[in-house]
């Protein structure tokens, strides 16, 4: 008979399901080695993953046999290692399921052209960082420095602010206003203002931000971009599936 394991002071589980929640061992390792190579956005030879991941070249070399069966890596005539085509096949189902470009991009390039700063979209990556998975430059001459696959930091930035669900600040002024507001957090030249963009069951999708260098982020310009860029994550919360705050039924 299992004896329940505590795992924390108001949760008690048994001991199989508390093992079960570990994972797997070989499948956590070869993911760390899709995550180097995605970070390092190249191909990577042997020793370069073994010093991105920690693992033994031996280890790396039995699991490169499965992630090459499925297709998830190839080994190049140089004998480095990318991505496959499967690794392609991923994204593109993503894409699809998620529906999120051709739902936000209309907003996004409609937000450029009212004169706004750059709108981006993040999604939360790990607990450490987010994934910048859309954006659109605006049509001032200067502009903040974020693209497509950046990963930032999760603790800085009104993104960031967001993703972490933290209480939305009040300094705009306005009713039914969820935003957050960032001066200089992740970048001191740059400053932010983003919302929540919700799915079905009201699950938090990501953030949706303007961006942009820090002259242009006065309190006064943030207050005029604030009613464009809530409408905006409104109509994409309705739009993918989810209801926006001030929708919903009154507890």
């Amino acid at each position: 008979m299992h004896m329940p394991t505590s795992l924390s002071p108001n949760k008690t589980v048994s001991a199989g399901y508390a093992a079960n929640m570990n994972g797997v061992a070989a499948v956590d390792r070869a993911m760390g080695i899709a995550q180097a190579l995605e970070e390092a956005r190249r191909p990577l030879t042997l020793s370069e993953i073994a010093h991105a991941t920690g693992l033994y070249k031996s280890a790396i070399l039995r699991l490169m046999v499965s992630l090459e069966r499925c297709g998830l890596v190839v080994r190049r005539a140089d004998h480095s290692y990318c991505f496959g085509s499967f690794a392609y096949r991923l994204g593109k189902t993503y894409d699809a399921n998620a529906s999120l470009e051709d739902a936000l991009l209309p907003l996004m390039e409609q937000l450029v052209q009212e004169g706004m700063e750059s709108p981006s979209f993040h999604v939360q990556h790990d607990q450490k960082t987010r994934l910048c998975l859309l954006r659109v430059d605006s049509l001032h001459s200067t502009l903040d420095r974020v693209r497509v696959g950046d990963l930032l930091p999760l603790n800085a930035g009104a993104p960031g602010k967001v993703l972490r669900r933290l209480e939305a600040c009040q300094e705009l002024g306005l009713d039914n206003a969820p935003l957050q507001i960032s001066y200089g957090e992740r970048d001191a030249a740059c400053g932010s203002v983003a919302g929540p963009v919700y799915g079905p069951g009201n699950v938090l999708l990501g953030a949706l931000s303007l961006s942009g260098p820090l002259d242009r982020f006065t309190p006064t310009s943030v207050k005029a971009m604030a009613p464009a860029l809530r409408q905006a994550c409104q109509k994409a919360t309705h739009q993918l599936g989810g209801q926006w705050l001030v929708d919903l039924p009154k507890e």
